[in-house]
């Protein structure tokens, strides 16, 4: 069976294809299908969204995600705002900029939070299922590593003296907030498609 992601994210494209064993194909297949507003207020909200559209315009089952950065100190935020927190969409560097600027006064101690990420599946007769994945860490004050991307760079998982953006994409994918919930839906995936 042929999974529709519902993403043109060709980084997380890349991912999710090393962690899930379906035939998938990004949106790039289907360039007819225009970009889903999240308009919902919780990560599994919008994951919903999306993979609802895609399966709908689709007629195929349709895996969506969305995922971000949420800081303690920041009271959850960015939280499902986390690509367009400098208010351009997907423009990591101004984001992460922001970020540090925002916490520079606050004492490492106090600079926890977590990648989140809800897994959606949705079938074009409208069943759904949601997981989701979390990775607690340290939000740290200089950017390290040149893997991953978005807020990897600033993000030292819990146990690790290493950012996100320092691990190879098989340590990343074995521990990342993505991979958990990704996970967690391939027997979800497997129970509703069988």
């Amino acid at each position: 069976m042929r999974i529709v992601l519902a993403t043109r994210n060709a980084g997380k494209i890349a991912e999710l294809r090393r962690i899930l064993d379906f035939d998938i194909v990004g949106l790039e297949a289907f360039p007819e299908i225009g970009d889903v507003k999240e308009t919902g207020l919780t990560f599994a909200a919008n994951a919903l969204l999306k993979a609802h559209a895609v399966a709908q315009q689709s007629g195929l089952p349709a895996v969506a995600d969305d995922s971000g950065l949420c800081v303690d100190a920041l009271n959850g935020m960015p939280g499902i705002f986390s690509a367009r927190w400098s208010g351009r969409h997907g423009d990591d560097q101004a984001n992460l900029d922001l970020l540090l600027a925002q916490i520079s006064d606050v004492p490492a101690e106090h600079r926890g939070g977590a990648f989140v990420c809800a897994a959606a599946l949705a079938l074009p007769d409208g069943q759904e299922r949601v997981v989701e994945g979390v990775l607690r860490g340290t939000v740290i004050s200089e950017p390290r590593g040149s893997g991953g991307f978005g807020y990897d760079p600033v993000f030292v998982p819990e146990g690790s003296e290493r950012t996100t953006a320092e691990l190879t994409a098989a340590e990343k994918d074995a521990i990342s907030h993505r991979g958990l919930a990704f996970r967690a839906l391939v027997p979800v995936v497997r129970e509703v498609l069988t």
